[in-house]
């Protein structure tokens, strides 16, 4: 029997209560009968998928740990000044895996994803934890000028600064740029904590303080002593805040993962607010670039590096990143991408698999810069630099 609400009569309160009945008993058992047939059909996915991903692993497994092995023997070389040659490379692409995706466990929640601490956060945390509150610029166009100033002091050049800016940023972003925010669109949401010009994750920050926190300090310092009175007090106080901050991140091993471990706490959250802060942003954003320029000098490596092969080197860190700048064009052409990337890193970088060569890779890197380049944000860092010039 079919009830039409719109014509049939009121049903009486006996009648109510027996349809309540039939729902109530029928429901549950078509609800458990769909949950068995996504049970069953789930099982069928997974069992194709173990099968897939059991032949992909007979072939990725052994390239990936000869990706490793000859990495180390670069790196031995390297110490022992010797430059690498192709056949300390793995000169065939890796495997790609082409099989059914994992399928979702229909008896499991499904969540949106861990929370990334955003710039809300990492201001509480400063100020909780630090008693420290970021001097801000008036607006994006004083930090750009403090930026380019910075920049051109440690001898970095308006065309590496503007093309990593647009590269990292976007080309239209902020000071206070957060990976994931760069744009408004409603529910946007960080995906990860990089920030800034140069999108320094937590972990940066605090490795930079643990390794170039005296310069910084220095550079403070300088600052104090050529300011007037009332700029003096503010600058001496935030170099005592800053000095505690330096030592909260030398509390640990000079090393990534431990670097990367005091970064997931609250007071290593606290520490990232500094790349808001007018005085020393500015000088930790440079001094990230800076590393890795006197990095490939301190190699014998003389030629100015492009925007696109700091940024190797600053994406993928110093080793890695000098590898590619300094290889030969010929032997660019030649070499996959994934000997410079962990396997999980590289699974999941579609750029690197998509330009699997060296050559393509730094090629579309500058393709995008040159792009980005024109784009607001890098139009008016490049003035920024211009004025100075």
């Amino acid at each position: 029997m079919i009830f039409s609400l719109k014509s049939a009569a009121p049903l009486s309160a006996a009648g109510w209560a027996i349809l309540g009945f039939l729902s109530a008993s029928l429901t549950p058992s078509a609800h458990a009968d769909d949950l068995q047939q996504r049970i069953a059909t789930y099982r069928e996915k997974l069992a194709a998928y173990a099968q897939a991903r059991s032949a992909y692993e007979a072939d990725a497994a052994p390239y990936w740990a000869t990706i490793n092995d000859k990495r180390k023997r670069r790196i031995a070389k390297q110490h022992a000044g010797e430059r690498p040659s192709a056949s300390d490379y793995v000169l065939t692409q890796p495997p790609l895996y082409t099989g059914p995706p994992k399928p979702i466990d229909p008896e499991k929640p499904q969540t949106e994803g861990d929370y990334v601490p955003v710039v809300a956060d990492f201001l509480g945390y400063a100020r909780e934890h630090f008693s420290f509150i970021p001097d801000k610029p008036s607006s994006d166009d004083e930090y750009a000028r403090v930026y380019a100033r910075t920049a051109l002091a440690a001898g970095l050049t308006p065309e590496q600064c503007v093309k990593i800016y647009a590269f990292e940023s976007g080309g239209a972003g902020g000071y206070a740029v957060q990976a994931g925010l760069e744009y408004d669109r409603p529910g946007a949401r960080a995906i990860t904590t990089a920030l800034g010009y140069n999108q320094l994750l937590t972990t940066n920050s605090i490795e930079l303080l643990a390794e170039a926190g005296d310069p910084v300090l220095a550079a403070l310092r300088k600052k104090a002593q050529n300011a007037d009175e009332a700029d003096r007090e503010r600058l001496d106080l935030k170099i005592a805040i800053l000095k505690k901050m330096i030592a909260f991140s030398r509390s640990v091993p000079d090393k990534w993962s431990a670097h990367s471990r005091l970064a997931a706490t609250d007071k290593g959250l606290g520490v990232h607010a500094l790349i808001l802060d007018i005085d020393i942003g500015p000088l930790l954003q440079v001094h990230k670039l800076l590393t890795s320029v006197v990095y490939a000098k301190r190699r014998g490596y003389s030629a100015p590096l492009t925007a696109a092969e700091l940024e190797m080197m600053n994406l993928t860190g110093d080793g890695n990143g000098f590898d590619m700048v300094s290889m030969p064009e010929d032997l660019r052409r030649k070499v996959p991408t994934s000997n410079f990337f962990q396997r999980g890193g590289y699974e999941r970088n579609p750029v690197a698999i998509r330009n699997n060569t060296v050559a393509a890779l730094l090629e579309a890197t500058d393709a995008k810069m040159e792009s980005e380049a024109q784009l607001s944000g890098a139009k008016a860092l490049a003035a920024a630099f211009a004025e100075l010039n």
